[in-house]
Parts: C-alpha cells; sequence; structure tokens
C-alpha cells in the first residue's frame, strides 16, 4: 500500500431488500449514497458561538457555517480556562453547551480544547499555592467534563506539557504546579479526573514539540498506565509546508505507539510566509498579512497534498484544520480556507473535492440479484440506502456491514 492508496479507508456493505412478505425481491433498484465520513476532517468552531447562541456576530455569518457545514465533520470548541472563567465561579458554560448542541444537531462530533494548559490561564489563579491551584485544576476538570458530557466526549487533556514546567512567555499558575509535580502527574491529573467523571470519554496529549521529548514523554506516559485514546500533533505551518517527506516520516514515528494519530492543529499560508529564523510563532506580530493570489494557489496544492499523503496513511484517524476563514485567523495570518470577505478560496475548493467527491460514495444506484442483494464499497461512514418506499442508514466499517429494506408495497 502506498501511502497516498484510501482502499483502507473503505469497507463492504451488504443491503437486502424484501417484499412485505419478506421474500427476497430480484432486480430491485437499491440507492445508496454517503450521508457522514468516519475520518475525522475537523475544524475549529469558534467562529460559530455567536451564531449558536443568537449573537450579533460579525465573523461567524449563516453563509460561513453553511460552508464549513459542507465539509468538516468534527468542530473544535474553545475551552480556554481564562475566557471561559474570566471571573471566578462565572464559567461560560450555557453558552458553549448551545453551540455544542448546534452542532451536533447538524451531526458535527465535537471536541473540547484544552482541559489543563498553562496559557490563557484566569489571572485570579495567580498568587494561590500549589496545593490550592491543583485543587481548582481538578475541579475545573471534573465540571466541563461532567457539564458536557453527551455533548463534548472528547477532550484535548492536556495541552502542550513538554514545555509545561519551563514556559516563560508570561505570569501563569499552572507552569509553577508542572514544575513542582511534574509532567507525569499532570497528564495523571488531567486523564483520570476526566475519565473518572465520563467513563465513556475519549482523551489525547496534545503538543507543538514533536522532537523526541514528546517522544520520550508519550513512552513514560504508557509505562506508567496512563490511559490516553490518541496522540495529539500540532504542525502550523506558517514558515511553509513541511513536505510529504518530512510530515509522513513525522507520522511513522509517533505511529509506532499503536495509538491513533490526530493531526489536531494544520494551518497553511495563503500570503508571504513567517521569516524562518522565528523560533516562536507568537513572536510574529503583524497587522496586516494579506492573502495574495500567488499565495492562495500555494496554499490550495499544499493543502492537497497534505490531506493526500494523511489520509493515506492508515494511523492518521483525524486532521483538524485550525481556521475557516482568514477573520480573526490567529496571528491575523491569511490561513484561512475562506477570504475574510466570505469568498472560498482555491484551498476551499480542493478540500471539498477530496472530502464530498473523490473520497465520497455515492449517490449510485445498484440492482439486487436473485437473493435480493446488492453489495457495494464505500468510504467508512455512515450511508443512505433505499429501495421504492423503504429507507435505512447503514454505517460501513472495517466488518461487512448489513441493512434489510422491506419493502411495504
Amino acid at each position: 500500500m502506498t501511502q497516498h492508496d484510501v482502499h483502507h479507508r473503505t469497507g463492504e456493505a451488504v443491503v437486502t431488500v424484501t417484499d412485505a412478505a419478506g421474500a427476497p425481491v430480484r432486480g430491485a433498484v437499491v440507492e445508496v449514497e454517503q450521508r457522514r465520513h468516519a475520518f475525522g476532517f475537523g475544524n475549529i468552531g469558534f467562529d460559530f458561538v455567536g451564531l449558536a447562541n443568537g449573537e450579533p456576530d460579525d465573523i461567524g455569518t449563516q453563509a460561513l457555517a453553511d460552508l464549513w457545514l459542507d465539509v468538516f465533520t468534527t468542530a473544535t470548541l474553545p475551552f480556554y480556562w481564562g475566557r471561559f472563567e474570566p471571573e471566578r465561579g462565572r464559567p461560560d458554560t450555557e453558552r458553549l453547551q448551545r453551540t455544542a448542541a448546534w452542532f451536533r444537531d447538524r451531526g458535527v462530533a465535537t471536541k473540547g480544547h484544552p482541559l489543563v494548559w498553562h496559557t490563557v490561564q484566569p489571572d485570579w489563579l495567580l498568587g494561590l499555592g500549589d496545593d490550592e491551584v491543583e485543587r481548582l485544576q481538578r475541579e475545573r476538570i471534573r465540571r466541563e467534563v461532567r457539564d458536557f458530557t453527551g455533548l463534548v466526549d472528547t477532550w484535548d487533556a492536556i495541552n502542550e506539557v513538554v514545555i509545561m514546567p519551563h514556559f516563560a512567555n508570561g505570569d501563569n499558575a499552572i507552569t509553577p504546579l508542572a514544575r513542582a509535580r511534574g509532567r507525569l502527574a499532570m497528564i495523571r491529573m488531567a486523564v483520570e479526573e476526566a475519565r473518572a467523571t465520563n467513563p465513556v470519554v475519549t482523551l489525547l496529549l496534545n503538543d507543538f514539540d514533536l522532537s523526541d521529548a514528546y517522544e520520550c514523554l508519550i513512552e513514560g506516559v504508557l509505562e506508567a498506565g496512563i490511559r490516553i485514546d490518541a496522540i495529539g500533533l500540532q504542525t502550523h505551518m506558517h514558515q511553509g509546508y513541511w513536505g510529504e517527506d518530512t510530515m509522513l516520516a513525522m507520522v511513522d514515528r509517533f505511529a509506532r505507539y499503536g495509538l491513533p494519530l490526530h493531526l489536531t492543529e494544520t494551518s497553511l499560508v495563503s500570503g508571504d510566509l513567517m521569516p524562518a529564523n522565528i523560533v516562536d510563532l507568537n513572536d510574529h506580530q503583524v497587522d496586516s498579512w494579506p492573502s495574495t493570489p500567488e499565495g492562495e494557489a500555494r496554499q490550495a496544492d499544499e493543502l492537497e497534498r497534505h490531506y493526500r499523503s494523511l489520509v493515506g496513511h492508515p494511523a492518521v484517524e483525524a486532521i483538524t484544520y485550525w481556521g475557516i476563514t482568514d477573520a480573526g485567523a490567529w496571528l491575523n495570518a491569511p490561513i484561512g480556507l475562506v477570504r475574510a470577505d466570505g469568498t472560498p478560496k482555491p484551498a476551499y475548493d480542493a478540500l471539498r473535492r477530496l472530502v464530498k467527491e473523490e473520497w465520497w460514495t455515492g449517490p449510485t444506484t445498484l440492482v439486487t440479484d436473485d437473493a435480493g442483494q446488492v453489495r457495494f464499497r464505500g468510504f467508512r461512514g455512515d450511508h443512505a440506502v433505499r429501495s421504492a418506499d423503504a429507507d435505512a442508514v447503514v454505517t460501513v466499517g472495517r466488518d461487512v456491514a448489513a441493512v434489510a429494506l422491506r419493502q411495504r408495497s
């Protein structure tokens, strides 16, 4: 299998059509069309909190939401503690619950980002002792996981823990706690508190440091018996696309742990690239960073190559692009798939063509055999099947799926 082969993303299904008496119907016409991918084609849902809550919002318009919903199947929602609970005891729970429900009602799965992080922390934690900060952090984990069970059942349990004990870009109360307790203790706290609150929760480590330091940390987590469900890999490429060979070599390194890989934060620039000498991307602060025709063509080409290579890798389970629009994008960078004026860039069209056309089943029409059956191979996920006045949804997965349609007349 080549890395661009997506045959492993498909599965088989058998549809049996019977008449009202239960006898197989030969020559019945069966219509098949995919409804949803099993693969996680994700994007952040930050822009639609206002829309989901009926609030005026210059960014999250319905037109932008329609573009988002036509491609993506999973939404990452913002749970940065300092913004979620800027005033102690007054978390933004109801607005985020309504947002998660808004996505759920549209068939979109949600992920919370993150439960534990040293950045974007509430100021009211400053000055408290480590024991008190740990108690409050544990309470925060339990509260969010409890309040969002059934709405958000996947979480970045802890974010960027490789640098957490040594982070020095601004005061926060979590870095001293991580220094005092150690990385593994911080990860254990995040994972065990979340899982004790919701036993079926899916939990990720998430990091931008993809060096051997992250590998060593993962090995320590596994050796310590701390159960994580997936490994999160950030790939913000403001300084240029890394290329398929570099990306796949990195993915191979992390695939050896036998856990699903989520490319949790991906971005590609459609304008001038950030200078290569900048180490911390946050240090590049500009008021204007325009998208350009040349940059948009480059972004579309790189995005298609990026997705083809990663979807072709069997260990990758999800890719989350970090932003639908240039409006309000991280670092003011032109990383969106839609321009600030609401018009799609070539990169949006390229990704939609892959997700909804090339990697999509149907619509197609089949005819049953003498046993009243049709067999089809489709991309893993939910498929609508219909014959005459009977219809159903069949989920195509690793094993052969089966569904029966009983015509009423």
